[in-house]
């Protein structure tokens, strides 16, 4: 397939902020009981039945991605992942996001619209309402916005406190591989400027890469603890590392937490991808980040029904505050954890 190299450019103003936005949005359809009004009218209407769950996150381009080799479609879909994950951290439903953006004049609306076949993709796949938003200018580069809303029966909403001693940390899926993602895309980058002929051969890394490009948020897993009649007695993504989430379950349970090394999931391509990189993939597992797993404590008498699934890992216990956070390694030592997560505030 020969590629275009004079792709078309419409500039957004040949359409206006309300022909982009009905340009855009066409393809968007209501599928939510809770949704009575979206897209059209001054403000969206809901009825939620059951108590209900918001929360917005902000991505902005040069600090949380970059459009050298992140697909404008990728990010559509990613940015909406980023939002659903902490409705799912919190064992509700989604049920609908409001996404809103700002984009420089260098953003024509062919970009804009495949910025939004992400987020219709991401949408569709996982049930949720596109019901609002907004469209403005930057005079820098591209901006966006996202609130999920969801709902749970009060009862059923877990929170970041709730951790009791004795109590098993869960983690779902395998952690490090966004991470590692990201390094490959940057070495790559890397290269590329200094040798603009150099092809990349990322085939090997195609799991690291997803990972990091198009992450899931785990929804499936609060199905599953459903399912196997566990409730978890506090919960959070992964977003910011591992370590990170442990603190913050830790300071809002005022409790302490044992972490054991070897039982911290890894996938083999992350560990190979750290020992090419001359990482140590358990620093990589506590600090990475934008995993978006599920990271929660269990109750004891919930071990035998979560022991066989492959999707769940114990990998460690609750303990009095007294005795601080501590990972003990494969050698039998015991070291402070510290948070050691990203932090978009920091150069």
């Amino acid at each position: 397939m020969i590629e275009d190299k004079s792709p078309q450019r419409t500039p957004v103003e040949n359409l206006g902020e309300f022909g982009l936005i009905d340009f855009i949005t066409k393809n968007f359809k209501i599928g939510q009981d809770s949704t009575i009004t979206g897209i059209g009218d001054d403000a969206a209407v809901l009825n939620h039945t059951k108590s209900t769950v918001v929360t917005t996150d902000m991505l902005v381009e040069g600090v949380h991605f970059d459009l050298s080799y992140v697909p404008l479609k990728h990010l559509g879909y990613k940015a909406i992942m980023v939002n659903l994950s902490d409705v799912y951290a919190m064992n509700a439903k989604a049920t609908q996001v409001t996404v809103s953006i700002a984009i420089s004049n260098r953003f024509p609306v062919e970009a804009v619209n495949e910025l939004y076949e992400g987020i219709h993709m991401a949408c569709k796949t996982y049930g949720v309402d596109l019901v609002g938003g907004d469209t403005t200018a930057s005079r820098s580069g591209l901006v966006i916005s996202v609130t999920a809303i969801g709902e749970q029966d009060a009862d059923k909403i877990v929170r970041r406190k709730g951790a009791n001693e004795g109590d098993l940390l869960v983690v779902s899926g395998d952690i490090g591989a966004a991470y590692m993602g990201l390094q490959i895309l940057e070495r790559e980058k890397a290269v590329f400027k200094a040798n603009p002929q150099n092809q990349p051969d990322i085939e090997a890394y195609s799991y690291l890469l997803e990972r990091q490009l198009k992450p899931e948020a785990r929804k499936d897993i609060c199905k599953l603890l459903e399912e196997l009649k566990v409730h978890p007695t506090s919960m959070i993504d992964l977003s910011d590392g591992l370590s990170s989430e442990i603190i913050h379950l830790c300071k809002h349970s005022k409790v302490g937490m044992t972490l054991y090394e070897d039982k911290i999931p890894l996938d083999p391509t992350v560990i190979t991808a750290c020992e090419e990189f001359n990482l140590d993939s358990t620093t990589i597992a506590l600090s990475g980040g934008e995993d978006y797993e599920l990271l929660f404590t269990v109750k004891q008498e919930d071990f035998p029904k979560i022991k066989a699934n492959p999707s769940l890992s114990v990998i460690g216990h609750v303990v009095d505050a007294s005795y601080g956070i501590n990972l003990v390694t494969r050698g039998g030592e015991q070291i402070p954890i510290k948070a050691m997560g990203w932090n978009s505030f920091q150069e």
